[in-house]
């Protein structure tokens, strides 16, 4: 299979592992469109490619990624506000679903995947990582299950996978707080196999642990990742489609556009009850 032509994504690969790179540093590597959906093609690609028996994903730059570009959002928000009653529900359940199949590639890639985090992995960016099967990051990263202050419900997969690695209270802690947390706190909790002092350090490691997976059968490592994920699926699917199904009615609501003035603004929401 071809490699995908990718705008975003920078890709190299040896000894059968690809690196593969969020590449819009200048925008801390914050999530477009075109990335969002570069990414489930890349993960289409490395599922399917002799090439590949291991993927890591990282960033270019000072960051893995600042989470979902703004202006995707808003660009998001002027696109379906144009659709009438109902069927802007329908039209924004239906893309939502598309976003959510884009991270799962990740997940239902019949290659492991592991995420080698640096700098900021912000609100999408969890929902990102929760979705590989390794996860790797250095002690002064930062982490954030942001979307709460922007007046949204992660509807990607953080509320569903992360209680899977740290826990239902942890979650629902850095849910309704955004809190930022480190990578020392991220490996404590579990959301991190492993962190190191620096991205370089992480670098290695990762590679090492790709190589030693590349060097195992292929067919029993896809065995093992089928067995896993059949494991999870039971509930999986349904929290995403229940998630998508509220975002649907609720997503562009008064306190979304609250969250938003109030952040560009730079002061406090002020939210009704």
């Amino acid at each position: 299979m071809e490699r995908p032509s990718l705008e975003f994504i920078d890709l190299r690969i040896e000894d059968r592992v690809t690196f593969a790179f969020l590449n819009r540093p200048e925008k801390l590597n914050a999530l477009n469109e075109k990335l969002w959906f570069e990414i489930g093609e890349l993960a289409d690609w490395a599922s399917e490619s002799k090439e590949v028996r291991a993927l890591i994903l990282s960033g270019h730059g000072g960051n893995f990624t600042a989470g979902i570009d703004l202006k995707f959002v808003m660009e998001m928000q002027k696109r379906y506000f144009t659709d009438p009653e109902g069927v802007r529900q329908e039209h924004l359940r239906t893309y939502i679903g598309k976003l959510q199949a884009s991270f799962n590639a990740l997940r239902n890639c019949e290659k492991p995947t592991i995420a080698a985090i640096h700098g900021h992995c912000i609100g999408g960016g969890v929902d990102l990582i929760t979705a590989f099967d390794l996860r790797y990051g250095t002690k002064g990263s930062t982490f954030s299950v942001k979307e709460v202050d922007l007046g949204i419900v992660a509807d990607i997969g953080t509320l569903q996978r992360l209680p899977l690695f740290i826990g239902e209270a942890k979650t629902r802690e850095l849910a309704f707080t955004a809190r930022n947390f480190d990578g020392a706190e991220a490996h404590r909790l579990g959301l991190l196999n492993d962190c190191f002092e620096t991205p370089e350090e992480m670098s290695e490691a990762c590679k090492k642990m790709a190589q030693q997976i590349a060097s195992k059968s292929p067919l029993t490592i896809r065995g093992i990742k089928k067995v896993l994920n059949y494991n999870e699926d039971r509930n999986l699917k349904d929290g995403l489609d229940y998630v998508a199904n509220w975002n649907a009615a609720s997503l562009f609501s008064d306190d979304l556009k609250e969250a938003f003035s109030a952040y560009m603004e730079k002061r406090m929401p002020e939210f009704k009850d």
